[in-house]
């Protein structure tokens, strides 16, 4: 394996990868997948959750799905899309955002990112009291015990630390590419071969 990813791939001390961020390598077969990059927001023995951070839903924008749940919002609410998190509960909203508004249900995924999925903190982001960044998805993905351990294996990921760019940074369309940028190397260098040890 190469030097420098491997220094990236480490998981925590119990072996697991919370917090860090899935690279889908141009082999994925799946095309719901395909150059998609996952924050992992739970990782353990019963299997892994994750979100997607770079598919907007182009047919579902953020004021509609406010207007839906008839959540009154502020005029101005920036340019928030709503995204596709990923195949599972699709109809399911969950908030990835910053750490400096909490709801008693979050859950802490690093100190700089927690993942919500209570109306309460959708409506402070409709009210523009919320958190300073924010990423809502409907739907996630999901894992069963063991399954994406052999899917990194079979060389579908690629890990690499998280941060609040690549989760809450505007340009979707380049976070692949920055992800695997991150690693230290060219996207345009990538093969089936890379991760295999």
């Amino acid at each position: 394996m190469n030097e420098d990813i491997s220094k990236d791939m480490e998981p925590d001390k119990d072996g697991y990868l919370d917090g860090q961020i899935l690279i889908a390598m141009p082999t994925m077969s799946d095309p719901r997948f395909e150059k998609s990059i996952i924050l992992l927001c739970a990782h353990g023995e019963d299997g892994a959750m994750g979100i997607v951070l770079n598919k907007n839903l182009d047919t579902l924008s953020f004021e509609d799905l406010l207007d839906q749940l008839n959540i009154s919002y502020e005029e101005y609410l920036g340019d928030l899309k709503v995204h596709f998190g990923g195949p599972v509960e699709a109809e399911r909203g969950f908030l990835l955002h910053t750490t400096d508004h909490v709801h008693e249900t979050s859950i802490m995924i690093d100190k700089d990112i927690a993942l919500t999925a209570t109306m309460d903190m959708l409506k402070s982001v409709a009210e523009g009291t919320g958190p300073q960044d924010c990423l809502l998805a409907l739907g996630y993905s999901g894992w069963g015990p063991g399954q994406l351990e052999r899917e990194i294996q079979e060389n579908g990921w690629l890990v690499v630390d998280a941060d609040t760019d690549l989760v809450f940074g505007k340009a979707v369309s380049c976070k692949w590419q920055n992800a695997i940028r991150k690693l230290g190397f060219d996207p345009s260098a990538l093969s089936g071969e890379i991760g295999h040890a």
